[in-house]
């Protein structure tokens, strides 16, 4: 199972016909529980050999008219909490081995101003 982070953003209202950058802010708080397993091939049992808890936080401010290579800036936090490895393994929930996985339960929100939050892109599984 491939599993990697890779988060993206639009620089436009996604729920718009209009391209125009329009971007002013990326905010994300995320936090992720991994597990380090050695798999029988035999058998296919799996031992957890480690478990990490990690948590990912990120604001960084848009300026889309500025030139490239100095639109955003890091607002917080400067530095990321490093994971934090287990003294206990915590067993790995069945739903945690089949799909969807993180990035395939991902899904897009638009959240404007004012006005209702609209799903722009669904999960690609349910």
């Amino acid at each position: 199972m491939n599993d990697n982070f890779y988060p993206s953003v639009t620089w436009a209202v996604p729920v718009s016909e209009s391209n125009v950058a329009k971007l002013t802010n990326i905010y994300r708080d995320q936090s992720f529980t991994t597990w380090l397993v050695a798999t029988n091939t035999s058998t296919n049992d799996m031992i957890i050999l480690q478990t990490l808890h990690w948590r990912m936080q990120l604001s960084i401010e848009v300026n889309p008219n500025r030139p490239l290579g100095q639109r955003a800036r890091l607002r917080e936090p400067i530095a990321q909490d490093q994971p934090k490895i287990l003294s206990k393994n915590e067993p790995i929930p069945p739903s945690a081995l089949v799909k969807p996985n993180a990035n395939d339960a991902q899904v897009l929100m638009w959240r404007p101003k004012y006005g209702q939050p609209l799903v722009v892109i669904p999960p690609k599984h349910r």
